[in-house]
């Protein structure tokens, strides 16, 4: 297949062009930048220049594909929502340029987005509009399944792990030198399922070669790791303290993250590994955190 990606330069995303490539599919990677388009060339992908906020020239690089991966998604905090609303229109886009042709399309959303505190699994529908973040990319992905698009959903974790890693533990590493503690909240109970980046870009690859139109496939490979464990690895790693913070201590110390400091979620990938045959096989991710190279990378 020729396969268009977008995010294809991100963490995940330069992760599923490889495993496409090594598969034996085409890659046409969006680019915004030469030092992109550079990193893409290497790899051995094709060049579409582009942006999310450029619509058409994702409607061009989808018209181009058999199959699309929707990774793209701007993390800038400062300007979430506009990010969110951008993400929706480029899955709109997207869906418009395959519309009729029963053509993939893998959209990323996140466990994090579903119910608190319960197991989560494929069969867990994402709420109409979530209380406190506005990110519609499932939703919105799955509405284009009635106009003729197999979209597909891949949920990530909130920690997805690996070499290079710039995500949610490195943002944890950041405020335990920061402060001089690794922190967590309460008896630190609450839990983080997580996933490598290169069992995750097995699991999208799967994904547009097998996928169900309408599905919903969960990238979980630990269904749920208590943060006190991950702060503790953290600690140790720096040799610095590891304390229990209070709610109101945790919004200090963890700004603006505090929010996703305390998610607690727990999300099942049963389904996914009978339906897809998945099966993860690299480190998770206490294993992971706990090597020197991870706190250099």
């Amino acid at each position: 297949m020729r396969v268009f990606i977008t995010g294809a330069t991100g963490f995940v995303g330069s992760a599923i062009v490889k495993e496409l490539i090594a598969a034996g599919h085409q890659v046409l990677g969006l680019a915004r930048s030469d030092a992109g388009a550079a990193s893409l060339a290497a790899t051995g992908a094709e060049i579409h220049r582009g942006s999310l906020e450029d619509l058409e020239s994702l409607r061009s690089g989808a018209a181009a594909a058999d199959g699309v991966i929707h990774t793209g998604f701007n993390h800038d905090f400062s300007k979430f929502a506009a990010n969110c609303e951008l993400d929706r229109r480029a899955i709109e886009a997207l869906g418009a340029a395959l519309a009729g042709s029963d053509r993939p399309l893998i959209v990323t959303s996140g466990t994090g987005l579903l119910t608190p505190g319960q197991l989560v699994t494929e069969d867990t529908a994402a709420p109409a509009k979530h209380p406190t973040i506005p990110r519609v990319s499932e939703q919105t992905a799955l509405s284009a399944v009635s106009a003729g698009v197999r979209v597909s959903v891949v949920r990530l974790p909130p920690s997805v792990h690996g070499d290079g890693d710039h995500g949610f533990v490195p943002r944890l590493i950041g405020f335990a030198l920061t402060k001089g503690v690794s922190a967590y909240i309460g008896e630190g109970l609450n839990r983080w399922p997580a996933v490598h980046r290169l069992d995750a870009a097995q699991l999208y690859r799967l994904a547009l070669e097998k996928g169900s139109a309408g599905a919903r496939y969960h990238a979980i490979a630990d269904e749920g790791v208590p943060f006190r464990d991950i702060a503790g690895v953290i600690g140790r790693r720096l040799n610095l303290p590891v304390v229990s913070k209070t709610a109101e201590e945790a919004a200090a110390h963890f700004e603006w993250f505090a929010h996703f400091a305390a998610i607690n979620n727990l999300a099942s990938s049963r389904k996914t590994r009978e339906q897809l045959g998945w099966e993860p096989r690299h480190p998770g991710l206490l294993a992971d955190l706990d090597r020197p190279g991870y706190f250099e990378s």
